[in-house]
């Protein structure tokens, strides 16, 4: 396996977890890069030239740039990061929405590029002093929206973007495709059967040729709606791979269990114990190229190595449901909408944040006055989120809010974190619900067919709702019940202590001592969401330990 770098316009292979080829060479162009092009046959019959079956799809897209420059490359459906030496410049090519990441950096008089932070931010002259700003980010989203890194002088290609690396220090930034909302007041019967078609298109094109598939499933409408269609749609077995804990923690297995024998599939359940939790977490979080606060992380990961076990290349899963179609996280932004009494983008953005609750009501406290200090002369969090929130190509509130979650946390967090945990068992995760065909379809869908009153997501559900049994369709969601606080308390005690009050972590003068052991001693306890607020710092200096920054 292997990922890839190109310094000083040369392209070459590094280890690591990945599916990176080249160079490769077409005309005039050189590549290197990672791709999977779920329709490929489409995009080659396309091309005015032939190109033969057997060419790698990261070629078949240096072909396809070639001949057809960007407007090629925005039908091309699937998972890519390429960078492509045209000329004197360097261009970077990112998917629709994100599912392989792509940085770069400026160190000294070139360019350096890479799909590994840890890599690029060993190249001479790059700039590794800690992003104090990204670590306000990480803190009250539990992950880094946008083009930041933990690194100042690192940035991360935008999904759906071309970014031009001219010579002289400048980038151009090129849109290839972005969602816009169109207006289509047909009845959600229609929608319904629309949504129906591209769906069953999405998890078709992602289904391995001629080998079972993998699907991790929760119980949850999304997870178990992609069970079934490729259970419907497959010609080989279909396996199932669900999570529960040691603990007495409430679980899905009861719904997971019903998906799948309804679904005529094997279901596999992998018991995590919280003892294996503290063994891999910081193996885990190393993993990652920007750390993600989600106590799901280390399960994701051996899920993806029991998938890995019994012979899968692939694993589908439900994640994008929520972002696309309206999930919960939606319901409090429009309460707001209704009652607040600021006007403007800002106040809106400033209500988005508050819905996270992580720990930005904590940073006063939490952060040294250094790192206080520093973080006044920067832009403030809520400048990621205002390009999606001001009315432009979405003019509905709900398009809105969807269109930030799908290019914040979907292309930041969730698809991050599947791409590179699957990757480093050696599988490939893939998501059909991030489909740009489905999610194209979704903005055209009417606001009130996607949030029905208080029926979220409901066109999905009727979407699928002859593949389910109205137990799964029709229950609110949960989430799992994920144990953090018997895991702080117990298994990962000594752990979270080593950590938070070592050495390192009061070197670096970025989080306040009396705090962080006022903390561990519990004192905040009756404070909201004292466990989550603990496991966030607790996998943010995990990372920052492992990757050596703000030494």
């Amino acid at each position: 396996m292997a990922r890839f770098s190109v310094v000083d316009s040369v392209p070459m292979l590094v280890s690591g977890p990945g599916v990176a080829e080249g160079p490769l060479v077409v005309g005039d162009l050189t590549a290197v890069g990672e791709a999977t092009v779920f329709n490929a046959p489409t995009i080659r019959r396309r091309l005015s030239g032939r190109v033969p079956d057997d060419v790698s799809d990261t070629e078949l897209l240096l072909h396809v740039y070639r001949e057809r420059g960007l407007p090629g490359v925005a039908e091309v459906e699937g998972m890519f990061a390429v960078a492509i030496v045209d000329g004197d410049d360097l261009v970077l090519l990112r998917d629709h929405v994100g599912s392989r990441t792509l940085f770069y950096a400026r160190t000294g008089h070139q360019w350096a590029v890479s799909t590994s932070i840890r890599d690029l931010a060993r190249v001479p002259g790059c700039d590794d002093r800690l992003n104090v700003r990204a670590v306000r980010s990480f803190l009250t989203f539990a992950y880094l929206p946008g083009a930041e890194t933990f690194f100042c002088g690192i940035a991360e290609t935008l999904p759906g973007r071309a970014l031009r690396l001219c010579p002289d220090g400048r980038t151009v930034e090129e849109t290839f495709w972005e969602p816009v909302e169109v207006d289509d007041p047909r009845d959600a019967r229609h929608h319904a059967l629309g949504l129906r078609e591209r769906l069953e298109e999405a998890v078709a094109c992602r289904l391995p040729e001629a080998e079972p598939v993998g699907v991790l499933l929760s119980g949850g409408v999304d997870s178990s709606l992609v069970t079934a269609l490729a259970a419907k749609l497959h010609d080989h077995p279909v396996t199932t791979y669900s999570i529960a804990f040691d603990t007495d923690t409430p679980n899905e297995l009861g719904y997971s269990g019903l998906v799948a024998a309804h679904c005529g599939v094997d279901q596999h359940v992998l018991t995590v114990s919280g003892d294996a939790i503290a063994a891999r977490m910081a193996e885990t979080v190393a993993l990652l190229d920007s750390p993600v606060g989600d106590p799901l992380t280390v399960p994701n990961l051996m899920l993806a190595e029991a998938a890995a076990a019994h012979g899968h290349s692939v694993i589908l899963n439900g994640e994008g449901g929520d972002p696309v179609f309206g999930g919960p996280k939606n319901l409090p932004m429009l309460i707001f909408e209704l009652f607040r009494r600021q006007e403007g983008t800002a106040a809106r953005a400033s209500a988005y944040l508050t819905s996270y609750r992580k720990c930005l009501d904590d940073l006063p406290v939490l952060l040294t006055a250094d790192a206080l200090a520093e973080l006044e002369a920067t832009a403030p969090p809520t400048d990621v989120l205002m390009p999606y929130l001001e009315r432009g190509a979405m003019r509905s509130l709900l398009n809105q809010l969807l269109h930030t979650n799908l290019r914040t946390k979907g292309a930041h967090h969730i698809l991050t974190k599947v791409e590179r945990l699957t990757a480093a068992s050696g599988v490939e995760g893939r998501a059909p619900l991030f489909d740009r065909g489905v999610i194209d379809y979704a903005f055209r869908i009417p606001p009130q067919q996607k949030l029905y009153g208080t029926s979220e997501k409901w066109i999905l559900k009727e979407a699928v709702r002859d593949l389910l049994p109205a137990t799964i369709v029709d229950r609110p969601k949960s989430g799992m019940r994920v144990p953090v606080q018997q895991w702080l308390d117990g298994p990962l005690r000594d752990l979270t202590h080593d950590v938070l009050d070592s050495r390192a972590a009061r070197d670096r003068g970025l989080l306040n001592p009396a705090t962080v052991r006022a903390w561990l001693r519990k004192d905040g306890a009756l404070l909201p969401r004292h466990g989550g607020k603990l496991w966030l710092v607790l996998t943010l200096e995990i990372w920052l330990q492992s990757f050596e920054v703000g030494r």
